[in-house]
């Protein structure tokens, strides 16, 4: 300890207030543990402040204006304006509120918040570097850390998020207008995403992308869906191609590809965003000081129980490796702090969803076809197309379809694949059968409302069971 350091102690000790960290913190607390949380910018993380909820508001804002003036088959004509600066006002409220929130409930529940940056001195003890000239430095001894320090966009070599025409997600989500034109390098879910939202609200988009496809962790048929639609919403792809570089124009700016085959193109917009992926914030903490090293892909490894090999150290949300996602840091957070207070906790992999908010939306959760056949089930499978679901063309939505797989011997539900309108909010049904072990006939058994999308579910479970009324049997 320096002289003049403040000195405290804590037995759990969180660094970063994301989805993971502050989750960790508050379970901590309420489980006895005297417990500081250490957040060097906004609570609630990048989930909260810069990717999941303002994303999801402006998605959420570009679906109304695209539906009300695309209605005309349903009798309703209208020619939507957009005003950027408020709906960035109106996002800025929600995550205000959220973020309010989070402060409130981690003093509520008995958790001391300081701000800085966090760097190990050793196994127990870190050092708290306050923000502001003159904040100085505070030593903090724990019994045990969980680091939850989240992730941040990668960039690529020639296209610097320093330049003004180069965007990561959280600077495009920042934007005071609708830009005319954008170059998107990346086709996964981020680039999807925004791809999507920005072109419902009039943006022309060019998507440049290496692989061969969009969404390359998603099955064929599931991604094809979403695909097609994004084309006919007015998307231009271009597989096969990296971005090499930008140049700036009089009207804004030239990115160059290159395929494998070393052919060159060029392709204009105002600005490029650049969407190909997150990797995890492991550099900021000092791991070397308590022996930790990232694995060759820049995550730290972990247990079930979210511990590292420093027995007294755990690790989870996005630094802990994929999937990335907001829940899964959450439940993770939850585990690392019940095993910190000596509870018997363990996480399952197995039943933790993932969502692409798309237009159709995809969900999914557990085991593909192929997937349940590699680990050894015979897998036998049910689908309802929403071709066939009275809601769903009551909502004029009709593209995709409730996939569900099985063990056929037992008929335990191993997982499930979704494409359609709300299906991240469906798959939680899906998810809830796989975590309990339900069986099809605890799905198609259960008595669903109608008419719902929902009800599609039971009708993939009576489908795997060879016994569906509203659509034909595999």
């Amino acid at each position: 300890m320096v002289m003049g350091d403040i000195a405290t102690a804590t037995d759990l000790l969180v660094i970063g207030a994301g989805p993971g960290g502050y989750v960790a913190a508050i379970r901590g607390a309420q489980l006895g543990l005297d417990t500081t949380l250490v957040e060097k910018d906004a609570y609630g993380g990048a989930c909260l402040n810069r990717g999941c909820i303002p994303s999801k508001a402006f998605i959420h804002g570009a679906d109304v204006a695209h539906e009300a003036g695309n209605a005309e088959e349903m009798g309703i004509h209208a020619d939507p304006a957009i005003d950027m600066l408020q709906m960035q006002e109106w996002k800025s409220d929600v995550v205000d509120q959220l973020t309010s929130g989070v402060e409130k409930l981690c003093k509520a529940n008995g958790v001391s918040l300081l701000e800085g940056a966090a760097a190990f001195e050793d196994e127990h003890t870190a050092r708290i570097a306050h923000g502001g000239e003159g904040q100085g430095m505070e030593t903090v001894e724990f019994e045990h850390a969980v680091i939850a320090t989240g992730s941040r966009p990668i960039q690529i070599p020639g296209f610097d998020f320093a330049d003004d025409p180069v965007l990561s997600s959280s600077q495009l989500l920042r934007m005071e207008s609708v830009p005319d034109r954008l170059v998107v390098v990346g086709a996964g879910y981020i680039g999807m995403e925004l791809s999507t939202m920005l072109t419902k609200l009039g943006t022309e988009v060019t998507v440049v992308e290496m692989l061969d496809d969009v969404l390359p962790a998603y099955e064929a048929d599931v991604k094809r869906i979403v695909r097609k639609r994004a084309e006919e919403l007015g998307i231009d792809f271009h597989f096969g191609e990296g971005a090499t570089g930008w140049e700036e124009t009089a009207d804004g700016v030239l990115v160059s590809t290159e395929t494998e085959a070393g052919d060159v193109s060029q392709y204009e917009g105002d600005a490029v965003l650049v969407a190909v992926g997150r990797q995890p914030v492991t550099d900021t903490m000092e791991l070397d000081a308590i022996g930790l090293e990232p694995n060759d892909a820049g995550f730290i490894e972990t247990d079930d129980r979210a511990r590292t090999d420093v027995e007294n150290v755990f690790a989870v949300g996005d630094v802990a490796g994929e999937p990335m996602l907001a829940h899964k840091a959450s439940a993770e957070g939850i585990v690392a702090a019940e095993v910190a207070a000596g509870e018997p906790a363990a996480l399952d992999q197995q039943a933790i969803p993932a969502a692409v908010f798309t237009d159709p939306e995809i969900a999914t959760v557990g085991l593909t076809e192929d997937d349940a056949a590699d680990a050894g089930f015979d897998p036998v499978v049910g689908e309802m197309p929403l071709r066939a679901s009275g809601r769903a063309l009551s909502m004029g939505e009709s593209d995709g379809f409730v996939r569900i797989v099985a063990d056929e011997a037992s008929e335990i539900v191993l997982g499930g694949q979704i494409v359609g309108p709300n299906a991240s909010e469906i798959v939680a049904e899906v998810a809830l059968a796989v975590e309990m072990s339900a069986t099809l006939e605890d799905v198609a058994g259960t008595v669903h409302t109608h008419p719902t999308l929902a009800e599609a579910v039971m009708e993939a479970a009576e489908n795997a069971q060879g016994q569906a009324i509203h659509t034909l049997n595999r």
